[in-house]
């Protein structure tokens, strides 16, 4: 018998692991994926800033799977109803056969047939793609800079973009473009006001209530006549199907089959839940979903060897919150509990770090705290260490998922979701502008003028600037 995973991403590396604890040995479990590594997604647009980073991010498979095999190759088509997969590997296809699977493929960028969108922008899907970006920002300095799309990866591109311009002396004028009436338009109004103020903060333009008609070398055109200089386009505005199902985002029902084995998980289906609602394209979903679909296909397993009828699962959506990062700062949503700075940097941190521990990458959960947090070096501070006690305490384990912030037990988001289930119940406490005032990355905050004068000073005095190594 075998059981198929195509993808390591989130949802198939969730998968997988499960799998690989769960399944008797005499089933042949098989991992496909195009990379060799598994790539920590949601932190990919750091490397724009930081190139260094993408090693901390991408996880050989061969260190994190410990009975899967490992094929890697191109899926380029799957016939779920006959459990047949297509596969293409050095200018070579062949066709894998499976009893059981899990489709996860992710999503592709959809530039829905813009004429020159495509052929004038870059994607962020791979680590290629923010090498290009970065490598792009300076070819383009003194220029104009447009992420078409503001959900959460075109605000945390542009972020990243005006950060890199700043400490880089780039001088590029970063513009958002969004063809909805806000940034953030799939989030609740508070969260993205609070994203808004960010980006504002930090002279990032936005451009709202503005759809994208045609690209070309020198820039875009807007379906209301106005025309948006672009030296530099990046396309973050929507996501279509892996090009294994068609391209198309295969809808499933909550218990995520098609056909009689194989199943759906993440963006590469349109999941509705067990209440019938649409559930959302995001990391932390496809994780969940994962957990429904490995537990499904264990549960077919063992039917198919105890010939006893199987129950399959179902997933409902439920979602402790949301982060997004702007530059050196970042937005969080914790159950009703919006807030900025310190906190939601710490929270952004967390869920990488608890992605990574969670697939037993210790060092690379340490790594990336630090770039996330910017705390001491390693010859200061002990990183692993540290992490490995907090595994320990906060129960990381290798039955762990890629944490969400709730997940995480934190004792700051505990103590913030009692105050805000306390005061409002059912509501939203809006606390950014609180916890903005000692947030010192946030430009104009207290804190970040208090830094300035007083580095600024000590620069006058002695004729030194402060490095990132410098502490309070």
């Amino acid at each position: 018998m075998r059981v198929a995973v195509f993808g390591a991403g989130y949802a198939g590396l969730t998968v997988a692991r499960r799998l690989e604890r769960w399944l008797p040995e005499a089933v042949d479990l098989v991992v496909v994926d195009e990379s060799p590594s598994h790539l920590v997604q949601h932190e990919l647009h750091r490397v724009i800033r930081y190139p260094e980073l993408a090693e901390t991010i991408t996880v050989p498979l061969e260190e994190v799977l410990t009975r899967a095999t490992v094929r890697q190759a191109r899926v380029t088509g799957i016939d779920p109803e006959a459990g047949v997969a297509t596969l293409e590997a050095n200018g070579e296809r062949e066709s894998l056969e499976y009893d059981f699977g899990a489709v996860c493929l992710g999503a592709e960028t959809a530039f829905y047939d813009l004429p020159g969108v495509e052929e004038y922008a870059t994607p962020l899907k791979r680590l290629n793609h923010a090498e290009t970006i970065r490598s792009d920002a300076f070819d383009s300095a003194g220029g104009d800079a447009v992420v078409g799309g503001a959900g959460l990866s075109g605000i945390q591109v542009a972020g990243e973009l005006a950060a890199l311009s700043d400490s880089e002396g780039l001088d590029l004028e970063v513009t958002v473009v969004e063809m909805a009436d806000r940034v953030a338009p799939s989030f609740d109004e508070s969260f993205a006001r609070a994203v808004r103020q960010e980006l504002d903060a930090r002279g990032i333009a936005v451009e709202t209530g503005a759809t994208v008609e045609r690209a070309d070398e020198d820039g875009v055109d807007l379906a209301d006549g106005r025309t948006l200089s672009a030296d530099l386009l990046v396309w973050t505005g929507g996501i279509r199907g892996p090009d294994a199902l068609g391209g198309e985002r295969r809808p499933v029902n909550a218990d995520l089959a098609v056909g009689d084995g194989t199943f759906v998980v993440g963006d590469a289906g349109a999941v509705t839940d067990e209440w019938g609602d649409p559930v959302p394209a995001s990391a932390q979903t496809a994780v969940r979903e994962a957990r429904i679909a490995a537990k499904n296909i264990d549960r077919l397993v063992r039917e198919r060897r105890d010939d006893e009828p199987a129950r399959l699962a179902t997933y409902s959506f439920d979602s402790p919150g949301w982060v997004v990062s702007v530059g050196d700062g970042a937005v969080a949503q914790i159950g009703p509990v919006v807030c900025s700075g310190d906190p939601a940097k710490a929270a952004k941190a967390a869920i990488g770090a608890g992605h990574l521990s969670s697939v037993g990458a210790i060092e690379r959960a340490s790594e990336l705290v630090h770039e996330e947090l910017g705390w001491p070096d390693a010859s200061a501070f002990d990183f692993s260490a540290e992490l490995a006690r907090l595994v320990e305490r906060y129960e990381f384990t290798s039955t762990t998922d890629p944490a969400t912030p709730s997940e995480l037990e934190v004792p700051f988001l505990d103590t913030t979701l009692a105050f805000a289930e306390t005061m409002v119940p059912g509501g939203t406490v809006d606390v950014t502008r609180a916890t903005r005032l000692a947030d010192r990355s946030h430009p104009g905050s207290p804190a970040n003028v208090f830094e300035d004068l007083v580095f600024g000073a000590l620069g006058g005095m002695f004729g030194s600037k402060r490095t990132e190594n410098d502490e309070e």
